[in-house]
């Protein structure tokens, strides 16, 4: 008699919460038509996509193939765009010498941040002790991408293209940046009469390419709740459980991160913060639903020229960026490695956190675009340190929650980054000074 009771009470509680959930859905959705803001529906997507997940989990598997048309869509016009604005920078703005500066400046910033990164990475898995008492569990057979060895030549030699439409095809964006550079510089040493239709070219096909940007925007929404649904639908809410102290203890050391680095940074350079917040938040939701680094840089690259960083600084640092200020990865590959070795009741000192870290930093250079490779990076380290491997298998239970968080933060440490270098190079431009003055010298 009680157990039918439970049973009864519980099913209409499980059937109130569908319909409540439905409900505030349905309002959202009336939001968000009113607002006709992008932003406003990429968050009514994010919501919509996780109850659909969750309550219909078949269909949200199937709505998997729009964020697949959305990456598509957005990988389709990121090389023409960076070749594009940086050629256009190098010959028709900028000369040798500040292509030069830009690429020491932001190469000594990058190494400072990530370096900030892993220590808050190392400090927050020291403090929770998340790993500790973890117990082994059955991960099932769970198949990584397979990543080969790399040696520091390999490392070097992944940066230089051997075939442009290669690095384009493979979606090498490091690699586009140096034949992009590379092209500029030659088109500089052109003479002028020869060079203008180039210069004028690229201007052109950067202008076209940030209009179709806007265009691919419109279908954000679509993308965002096809990769919610897919995520909620695949794993379910209770597989976080487990592992919640881990993610948590990701999540708080990334926040700790952001108030600590980005914010003093962003006051540093006078950034005006309401701003920033309001031109980042479209770009980082983008980041954070589709765990897409690229997904998020057309729109990134948009939103940064609005806030006063010039163009040419934006093309060159921020694809770059991409494989050298990963500031959320580093701060994951630190706090996860030191996890798998609390998971296993291995006791790690200092000088060795330090010195696994710093390999897993080297080793995950030119292995951006494989998909949960920093998973086949702790992999091969573990292996190399003596430690299992099971806990890492375990990680890939909640490794999308946890990439979704990081990319976050890798495409605002790099948006970041331009207006750094851009006020390093007297150019940051927030409040449109520099262009209301050419205005009023051209009606003079």
């Amino acid at each position: 008699m009680i157990y039918s009771y439970y049973i009864f009470f519980g099913g209409l509680s499980e059937s109130l919460l569908f319909y409540c959930r439905w409900i505030a859905v349905v309002a959202l959705l009336v939001y968000g038509i009113n607002k006709k803001n992008l932003t406003t529906w990429i968050f009514v997507s994010l919501i919509l996509g996780a109850c659909i997940g969750f309550d219909f989990p078949t269909l949200g598997k199937n709505l998997e193939i729009l964020s697949q048309i959305f990456l598509k869509l957005i990988k389709t016009l990121i090389a023409p765009l960076i070749f594009a604005t940086l050629v256009h920078g190098i010959a028709g703005h900028s000369d040798l010498k500040q292509v030069g500066r830009m690429g020491w400046k932001s190469l000594v910033y990058f190494e400072l941040v990530t370096t900030i990164a892993l220590f808050i990475g190392l400090a927050a898995i020291n403090l929770t002790q998340a790993g500790v008492g973890t117990k082994h569990v059955e991960t099932g057979h769970t198949q990584l991408p397979q990543v080969a060895h790399q040696t520091w030549q390999d490392i070097v030699l992944h940066i230089f293209p051997e075939n442009f439409a290669k690095s384009i095809a493979e979606g090498q964006v490091l690699q586009i940046v140096v034949f992009s550079i590379i092209f500029g510089i030659g088109l500089i040493m052109v003479e002028e009469k020869k060079r203008a239709f180039m210069v004028n070219f690229t201007d052109s096909l950067a202008e076209t390419m940030f209009k179709f940007t806007n265009v691919v925007m419109y279908f954000a929404p679509l993308g965002v709740l096809g990769s919610i649904a897919y995520t909620v639908a695949h794993m379910g809410l209770d597989a976080l459980l487990p592992l919640l102290k881990l993610l948590l203890t990701l999540y708080g050391a990334l926040i700790v991160f952001v108030l600590l680095v980005f914010i003093p940074i962003a006051l540093l350079i006078k950034m005006p913060m309401k701003r920033f917040f309001r031109e980042i938040g479209e770009v980082a939701s983008i980041a954070f639903s589709t765990a897409s680094s690229e997904a998020a840089l057309p729109k990134a690259m948009e939103a940064m020229e609005k806030l006063g960083v010039p163009r040419k600084i934006i093309a060159f640092v921020m694809p770059t960026g991409y494989t050298f200020n990963l500031d959320g990865t580093t701060l994951y590959l630190s706090l996860a490695s030191v996890f798998v070795a609390q998971a296993a009741g291995m006791h790690m000192t200092f000088e060795h956190q330090i010195l696994m870290v710093l390999i897993l930093i080297v080793t995950s250079k030119g292995v951006a675009g494989v998909p949960r490779a920093s998973l086949v990076i702790l992999m091969g380290t573990a292996a190399s340190f003596g430690l299992p491997e099971w806990p890492i298998l375990m990680i890939l239970g909640i490794d999308t929650l946890m990439d979704m968080a990081r990319t976050t933060v890798n495409v605002i440490g790099n948006c970041l980054a331009s207006a750094v270098v851009a006020k390093w190079e007297g150019e940051f431009d927030p409040y449109g000074e520099t262009q209301n003055l050419e205005q009023e010298q051209i009606k003079s």
